[in-house]
């Protein structure tokens, strides 16, 4: 099935099976290797990328439902020579290890800095009503949804908190 896609501010026209989840086609179709595949049942956030702006797991949708939709990958977020003020704070704060979850960990978090600054509460929010503001507490609950084999969760949360920071 032909789907459009424009990833990462490109065009792209996919034509694959129906069944082909977004993962498989980002990695294997469009060869966009950042985004990982972890558990492939939604469970780590590994494959997390952004879709018209809000984070989602690739491996739990397929790739057709996705026709004329935005999407950023980790390699539409910084560039080696242009990181992003959260990539700088995941270099500084050594928010990685092995490395393998984070660019799910790092799109997670670009979209995370997003929904608390649009006023999201999340399920450890004291007043729903309140602008949120970020604490270790927030920030833990806010990505649990993005696991580290290597424990750096410390690192991490520091790194989010000072990107933050810092654009603020």
């Amino acid at each position: 099935m032909k789907t459009e896609l424009t990833i990462n501010g490109e065009h792209h026209t996919l034509d694959a099976d129906v069944r082909t989840s977004l993962l498989d086609a980002l990695r294997h179709h469009l060869h966009l290797t950042g985004t990982k595949k972890g558990c492939d049942h939604g469970q780590c956030g590994a494959c997390t990328i952004l879709v018209n702006g809000r984070r989602i797991n690739s491996c739990l949708t397929l790739a057709c439902m996705h026709d004329g939709d935005a999407i950023t990958t980790i390699e539409g977020i910084g560039a080696p020579d242009a990181l992003t003020i959260l990539q700088d704070a995941f270099v500084a704060h050594d928010g990685f290890q092995c490395g393998y979850c984070t660019p799910g960990q790092i799109c997670s978090a670009t979209a995370m800095l997003e929904e608390v600054k649009a006023g999201w509460p999340s399920h450890v929010s004291a007043d729903l009503m309140a602008k949120p503001k970020l604490t270790v507490e927030e920030v833990s609950e806010r990505m649990s949804g993005n696991l580290c084999r290597c424990a750096a969760y410390p690192n991490i949360v520091d790194a989010i908190l000072s990107a933050d920071e810092a654009a603020s």
